[in-house]
């Protein structure tokens, strides 16, 4: 029998990572890393390709077991930091009042990307209070290309309400062989100079991101592989690679993606904090409610109309170097090992060494000139202390990714730096550990603040090659509870293989109506289908922002259907009673089945806080709902639940609304709610009107059963 194999590659600074992975089993079945391509005429699009061969090598592959390929890329990110981009053409369209603001807001000049660093631009406006002639198209686009122009953009004043004269200029421009792209096809959000300079942006990428693909593309297919070719987008889904060739700024900050992306299919996180440690640094986001966070992406300090996730990049990580002064440890990084040229002796054999002296160094010209290096005397060999050699020898590093080392080598070098400052090993690791983490705790104390998350269902997860020398460490520090990933230090490559496809569709609206949300959900759940996703795995959330009025359908399907393809008993519901008693931190006989799905169970438990020497009490109502896997996919720290049938969704939602509204000073605030139908959890939290929520409902609903069970999740906000 053929095995059903999925493969991810993920693009990292110093490796490129490819794990094969069991579609069904989610076991891997082979991994496989290269030095990543930076200085290649190709890109690092050669080393995805490159790794990819060895993989199907190593692990025995036959093209046919493949079913599908998807890859992280640093392509998009490289480009726009290192101004390899394309020249812009420019054309503005507008007519009668709009005709000076048109003018106005589609001319945006070069765009600084880094310091130094442009996207230079061309322009040429048509007036077309008389209709759009195809000469004037042709005329304009000549000129822009007698200026350089490599590709071009069309924006027009309220283009997204009628797109049809950008993408007249857009097919007329590909007839005259250059790349284009329609402002309204990149965002359909209203902003005509925010649109247009996210174009503009997009654009810049085409020609070099059209022949990445390609060869991409063209090498997998030659491989005999014809399974679907996908790219990471920025806010943690996939999109095939017709897609990337379209919207190729989709792609930013692809590689932190991934490894949200696998915190969310692999390690099935849905309430925490993660942290994906490197050699170099350290990139931290926030899953809430099974969801990544997202924010309006910013290049050279501009604003665009992108979505990404929003990962913090902290300059520590597992091989980061200390500074001294003093014979003191004054810093941790950002400078690492592997840059600075010197080895880890958590993973030399230094059994031979018999002297050991240190210097100090500048790694890099430009850097400080007080970063350590450890030299072997007897040796051609020089290292450094870092936080893994910390970890492992206060016994905090568990064995998994790149976690545990030498503790002969580690010892060796941690007694000589002790004799050497007049102190004591474990107060060294102690303060390398300190001094490191403590700008992550910074971060994460920042995310938790930011986004009001409730401290109680925190926990942080750790994913990447160097995750066991800070996460447990920050844990302990921190008093949450933390986790390292399975297969951490190739978890990026893993989320590009099990990434979800996914898609979102924004619209500003005023005032939407059931009308509008129905449309922008159809939109969403349509182009998830065209690149592939499974009707019945596909999930919409709607989230209204008040104040920008804008709406954002976000939809998500996999490729296939996981669940249908498990060969596994689910757990029994004392196994799960089990599971959620130990997430909700208390014992099995004190939770109670609360409600159910045909798919998911609801778990609560009612817990009494006494305040003012108890008179004063708080009843809560925790609750955890868990899959038929065991897998917590939604967890509330006090909820108030209906369930029954599907006939009685809107009744259960509309009671939820009556009894859990707070009204103040800004007006009536909704209670969070979720909607629980089948194996769907659908997450009702963006919307800000009642009406909206039953709209919502309704849509979910009516191709259910009526008599399907429903659930009804309510918390205050």
């Amino acid at each position: 029998m053929k095995r059903k194999i999925k493969i991810g590659i993920d693009v990292g600074g110093t490796f490129t990572h490819a794990v094969a992975v069991n579609a069904i089993t989610y076991e891997i079945i082979t991994k496989s890393y290269l030095p990543t391509t930076h200085t290649s005429t190709e890109g690092v699009a050669r080393g995805v390709v490159d790794v990819m061969h060895k993989l199907l090598q190593e692990g025995k592959i036959e093209p046919d077991e493949v079913t599908l390929i998807a890859h992280s890329t640093t392509q998009a990110t490289n480009a726009l930091l290192e101004g390899d981009v394309a020249r812009v053409g420019i054309i503005g369209l507008g007519s009668g009042l709009e005709t000076a603001r048109a003018r106005r807001e589609t001319q945006v000049g070069d765009i600084e990307l880094a310091p130094g660093k442009f996207i230079h631009t061309c322009y040429r406006f048509i007036d077309i209070g008389k209709g759009l002639a195809p000469e004037q198209v042709r005329t304009a686009i000549e000129a822009l290309r007698a200026e350089g122009a490599q590709v071009i953009v069309a924006s027009e004043s309220f283009g997204v309400d009628n797109p049809e004269n950008e993408e007249k200029v857009v097919r007329t421009a590909v007839e005259m062989g250059l790349a284009a792209n329609a402002a309204s096809s990149i965002s359909q959000l209203y902003g005509l100079r925010i649109r247009t300079r996210t174009a503009v942006i997009n654009a810049s990428m085409l020609p070099k991101m059209l022949e990445t693909a390609n060869m991409t593309e063209d090498s997998v297919r030659a491989s005999g592989i014809r399974a679907p070719l996908m790219v990471m987008r920025s806010d943690g889904g996939i999109m095939d690679i017709n897609e990337m060739r379209r919207r190729p700024i989709l792609t930013m900050l692809s590689g932190p993606a991934a490894g949200v992306a696998a915190a969310l299919m692999y390690a099935r996180v849905s309430d925490g904090i993660f942290i994906e440690v490197g050699g170099t640094s350290s990139d931290i986001s926030v899953i809430r409610n099974g969801r990544p966070l997202v924010r309006s992406a910013i290049v050279g300090g501009h604003k665009l109309y992108i979505r990404t996730l929003d990962v913090r990049t902290v300059g520590v990580a597992g091989g980061s170097m200390p500074r001294i002064n003093k014979n003191q440890i004054v810093d941790v990084g950002p400078r690492s090992a592997h840059i600075a040229g010197l080895k880890y002796p958590a993973f030399s054999d230094m059994k031979d060494v018999t002297s050991l002296s240190t210097e100090l160094i500048q790694p890099k010209p430009g850097d400080p000139d007080d970063y350590l290096k450890i030299i072997a005397e007897n040796r051609a060999e020089a290292y450094t202390l870092t936080p893994t050699e910390a970890a492992n020898y206060l016994e905090l590093a568990p064995d998994v990714g790149y976690g545990r080392g030498r503790m002969d080598s580690i010892e060796k070098a941690l007694r000589h730096l002790a004799e050497q400052w007049h102190s004591e090993a474990n107060k060294i690791a102690t303060r390398v550990l300190d001094l490191a983490c403590a700008k992550i705790i910074v971060v994460i104390e920042q995310l938790i603040k930011e986004y009001k998350l409730d401290r109680s269902l925190v926990q942080l997860v750790g994913g990447g090659g160097g995750a066991a020398a800070l996460v447990p460490y920050t844990a302990q520090v921190m008093k949450l509870p933390q986790q390292i990933a399975d297969n951490s230090e190739v978890i990026s490559a893993i989320g590009a293989a099990l990434g979800i496809i996914r898609d979102a569709v924004e619209r500003t609206i005023i005032n939407p109506t059931e009308e509008d949300i129905v449309k922008l959900r159809s939109q969403a759940i349509a182009s998830v289908q065209r690149m592939g996703a499974a009707p019945d795995s596909i999930e919409v959330t709607i989230d209204i922002d008040r104040q920008t009025k804008r709406v954002t359908a976000t939809a998500t399907g996999a490729s296939e259907l996981r669940f249908k393809e498990l060969g596994k008993a689910p757990l029994s519901q004392n196994e799960l009673r089990a599971l959620s008693a130990a997430s909700l931190k208390v014992e099995s006989e004190q939770v109670r089945l609360t409600a159910q799905t045909s798919m998911l169970k609801v778990f609560s438990v009612m817990q009494v806080e006494k305040k003012l020497w108890g008179l004063v009490r708080t009843e809560k109502k925790p609750a955890r709902v868990i899959d038929q896997e065991g897998v917590i996919r939604l967890q509330l720290s006090d909820a108030d639940v209906w369930s029954g049938r599907a006939a009685e969704a809107s009744t259960f939602l509309l009671q939820a609304i009556e009894n859990l509204t707070i009204f103040g000073d800004a007006g009536a605030l909704l209670p969070d709610i979720f909607m629980l139908l089948g194996r769907k959890i659908i997450d009702m939290t963006g919307l800000v009107e009642k009406e909206q929520i039953i709209s919502l409902a309704k849509i979910e609903t009516e191709k259910s059963d009526p008599d399907e069970k429903v659930v009804v999740l309510a918390s205050s906000r």
